[in-house]
């Protein structure tokens, strides 16, 4: 008697807990549970794209305040410690660079 109720109580608890698996399982799988899935990797990748794009707007500052520095420092302003030595850092193709067509 006490055999029968102990596989009883073993069977109905197994039971509820393959019906506790299947029902989430079946959420898991319905529209609403795809939806969310979706919207959690979507999110994802938002962040991931937000996070790159300020790495990439601050690679960008640091260029151009690099390249102003070089530029002001030609026109007789201090440049940064790490312009290379000996190089010209004049930009081609400046508004006051002299015209170089004919060769002179």
């Amino acid at each position: 008697m006490i055999r029968r109720l102990l596989y009883l109580v073993a069977g109905a608890a197994l039971g509820g807990y393959v019906v506790h698996k299947l029902n989430r399982t079946a959420r898991a799988w319905s529209p609403a549970g795809i939806a969310g899935r979706v919207e959690d990797q979507v999110a994802d990748y938002r962040a991931a794209l937000r996070e790159f794009n300020e790495d990439v707007h601050d690679a960008v500052r640091q260029r151009e305040a690099e390249l102003q520095s070089r530029y002001d420092s030609e026109r007789g302003r201090p440049a940064l410690p790490g312009a290379p030595p000996g190089r010209s850092t004049r930009p081609s193709g400046a508004i006051d660079a002299p015209d170089m067509k004919d060769g002179t």
